[in-house]
Order: structure tokens, then sequence, then C-alpha cells
């Protein structure tokens, strides 16, 4: 979950995307130089996203992609406090640049929100602290640093606003993110999502529809929408959409062939959901809903605000679905008080549902959650057994599950190439990568009819089909 994605000189750029009307970003205007900037990011899907907004503010202020961090003038880490490895890795990137007085060293998302100007005192190299709720202050923040500013902070929980950018780069030339939703009012005691992203901020539906029509002229064909709780969506405007009619709205953008959205809470996750993706084609067929855990008791202390029969009675409307909906979860082992017997109940809920795939943890204790002073903290090599069972355990019901699709052809969206080993790769509508061979000279950014020949538990491994439509929309 750290690994970092590198935005650097190589990524694709796409100009323009003024998403917002009410946006107040500076408009683009050279600096002094041509200063140039790199951005590390740590985290899920909502961190590259932002990212890329970030690299949106940096490139309307005229700064260049450097093409690596030691040729930057200003240099970013974009971090995620979910786990605390990942905020580990963060220090010591940091570390890396003791001393450091030719650039300015900024530290953005949660462990900044987290840690606050604490990061100042480990590390006083850094100029500049910036939490996510604060992105739309970073141009004044830029200007008070280039000013001759010695620190500055943007640490500010309290407000309404969506982070949204005159210029976002898309770094991923294949799919796209929208955010639709950010923060989080759920309280969940183990998250630090509440204290580092703030409370939840829906966007207005048109200037969602607006993006999502621009990147369809730019050439996109999936987009993903983002949120915390993504279908805890509520649409500020007149309009009034709920979730589904959202997913509806921006399946139905011209150009516009798969939606994919992430990450839903079982509390808001309702029948019509699946209705829209049974009768909706552009809506993938796959829906992450965490559970965390399969005890009741343990539910109750993590205040998941769902029991696992009411959890198990979702996924009985997507297994009813007529279209095979592929389900995946996130799962927490070794939680505070967690019973071996517990945990064979989250053990038990693996064979009941069989997903197709998991995220597992071990449970960190994070700041400011009232899990992190619970009592019954489980030892770590017990919290590392307990992994250890889930993951086998779930590679064996993905394996059955992977071979089941063995015969079947499948579309494909590829978006890369493994030259070493002659195959392209890419997603289904279910989100299972698919590695194939083929004769065509290049394929990326298409749709491609596959048919699956192996499996294993993570991917599919096949030949390409026949032609059938051709193009970017199948072939």
């Amino acid at each position: 979950m750290s690994k970092p994605f590198d935005i650097s000189l190589e990524s694709l750029v796409k100009p323009a995307l003024p998403v917002d009307a009410g946006a107040t970003q500076a408009p683009a205007q050279p600096t002094d130089g041509g200063k140039s900037f790199y951005i590390e990011t740590f985290g899920c899907q909502m961190n590259a996203h932002d990212s890329e907004k970030v690299a949106g503010v940096l490139l309307a202020r005229g700064y260049r992609p450097a093409s690596s961090a030691a040729q930057a003038d200003l240099m970013f880490y974009n971090t995620c406090s979910i786990r605390e490895k990942a905020a580990q890795k963060v220090f010591s990137r940091l570390g890396e640049w003791r001393g450091e007085h030719t650039k300015i060293i900024g530290v953005l998302g949660c462990v900044a929100q987290q840690e606050g100007e604490e990061i100042f005192e480990r590390a006083p190299w850094v100029r500049l602290v910036c939490g996510s709720a604060s992105y739309r202050r970073l141009p004044e923040l830029i200007d008070e640093l280039e000013s001759g500013g010695r620190r500055v902070t943007g640490l500010d929980l309290d407000t309404d606003e969506t982070f949204e950018t005159e210029i976002t780069r898309r770094d991923n030339p294949i799919r796209a993110y929208v955010t639709i939703i950010e923060g989080c009012d759920y309280a969940c005691s183990y998250c630090v999502v509440p204290h580092t992203r703030g409370p939840e901020r829906s966007r207005p539906s048109d200037a969602v529809l607006n993006e999502a029509r621009r990147l369809a002229d730019a050439g996109y064909t999936e987009i993903q929408l983002l949120g915390q709780t993504v279908n805890s969506y509520h649409d500020p405007s007149p309009r009034g959409l709920s979730f589904v009619d959202l997913l509806r709205a921006v399946a139905a953008v011209d150009g516009i062939r798969r939606v994919r959205f992430t990450t839903s809470h079982p509390n808001d996750f309702t029948r019509e959901i699946v209705e829209a993706i049974d009768d909706t084609p552009e809506l993938c067929e796959h829906v992450h809903l965490p559970v965390q855990s399969g005890s009741n008791r343990v539910l109750r202390a993590m205040r998941r605000t769902y029991t696992r029969e009411e959890y198990l009675e979702k996924i009985s409307w997507i297994r009813a679905a007529r279209r095979p909906i592929n389900v995946t979860s996130d799962i927490i082992v070794g939680f505070p008080g967690e019973t071996d017997d517990e945990f064979q109940e989250t053990i038990g809920l693996l064979d009941a549902i069989g997903y197709d795939g998991v995220f597992s943890f071990i449970y960190s204790p994070r700041p400011n959650t009232t899990a992190s002073s619970m009592s019954g903290a489980i030892p770590e090599p017990e919290k590392l057994r307990r992994l250890a069972y889930l993951q086998e355990h779930q590679r064996q019901i993905q394996m059955a599950r992977n071979a089941a699709l063995v015969g079947s052809t499948q579309e494909v969206l590829v978006d890369s190439r493994h030259a070493a080993r002659g195959q392209w790769s890419g997603r289904t509508s279910s989100n299972r990568v698919v590695n194939f061979v083929s004769q065509r000279q290049n394929l990326l950014g298409e749709y491609a009819r596959v048919r699956i020949e192996r499996s294993g538990p993570n991917s599919l491994v096949g030949e390409h089909a026949v032609d059938t439509t051709g193009g970017r929309h199948g072939t």
C-alpha cells in the first residue's frame, strides 16, 4: 500500500481541465528561471489523483516537471498514514534530504495532517506541510515561500470545499480518476481518515459530469469515480442527484465505455446500486465492499455500523444479479481483543462469500483513533500468523474462482506491454488482470477479446481472439 507512484517528466500530461466554474486556482504564469517540481506519492487511488491535481496547480504556475527528485526545485511527498509502515517510509524518504537548503521540500496528505508542525521538528529542512483538505490553498502557500517565507502550513479541516484545479495532469493514459466526494463522516475506531481528510464534501453533479465529458473528448473511455466513502455521495446542487443517479449519468456520457467506483461503505450500499450495474452495461462488473471482520463483536468494536448478517444480505443482492459481479474486500486481522474464534469467523466469511480478491492487513494503531488505546493488543507474531493463514486461505478461493473462467472469452482494456514475456496486459470489466499474446503490434488503450487458457490466483492468461469490431472500442 505504500508503493510510490513516481510523477515525472515521462508521465502523460493532458491539458487544462477546468472542472469547477468556481475554482480559484492561480492562472498559468512563468516563474523565475522555469522552476521544476517532482512528486512522489504513497497510498491509494485518491492520493494518486490528488498528486495529479497538485501537479496541475504547479503547471498552472509555470513550474515544469523534473525527470528526477534530484533535479527538482520543489520536491513534494504526497503521503498516506492509513498504515504505520507507510508513514515510516515517508520519514525515511525525508531523511535523504537532511541538510538540504537549495530546494523546497514539502509534505502533503495524511501524514502532513496527522503530524502537523511536528514534521518541522523531525525534519527541519521541510518548508511546507499541507493536508489534503487545504490543497486549495497551495497557490498562496507557494507564493509565501517564493516571497521568502521560511515555513508554511495548511492544516485546516474546517472546510466544505473539494479540491479542484484548472489543470489536472493525467498520469495514466488509459483510465482517468474523478473525485466525487472527499472526507468521511464515519468514525471507525481504527481509522485516521476523518482526522486527516476532514468531513464529507460532495462535488456538484454538473462539475463531475463536465469533467467526465472533457475526459471523453480527450480520448478516455474508462473513468473511476473516487471517494473515501464513494457511495455516500449527495449532490449539493439543486439537481440533488443520488449516487445511483450520478453513476447512470456518467455512464451515459458519449465516449465513456467503462465506469468504476471505489471505495463503497457497506452502510450506504443499496440494492439500487446492484440494479444500476445490472441495467447499465457501462458500469463495471466489480464492487469493492470492505468488511474488515467477520465477527459482530469485532465489528462493533471497530464501529463499523453494520452486522455480519446485514453485510451478507448486501452480498446476496450482488450474487443475485443477472451480470456476474466480481466482489473484493478489505480485512484487518489482529484487532485489539480479537480472539482466535473471532478470527475464524472471518475465515468463515471468506468461504461464505467467495471473494474474488481481498486486501488484508494486520492491525496497526494510528494516532487520534480510539482503537489505539484499547486493551487486548494482539502480539505481533500472532497477527502475522493470522495474516498468513488468511492470505493462503483466500489464495485457494481465488484460484478456484479464476479457474472457472478458463475457456471463456473476456473483453480486456489493454493498459501495458510486458516486452520480456511478449505479452500484453489489461483488465476485464470485473477488474481481473489478464495477460495475453497477440499478433497485433500495438494494442495499448484498445479493447481486446481474449480467450482464457490458464489461470492463477491473481491473474488470467490467454490469447487474443479473432478481431470482431476493431479500433479502440474492441479488437
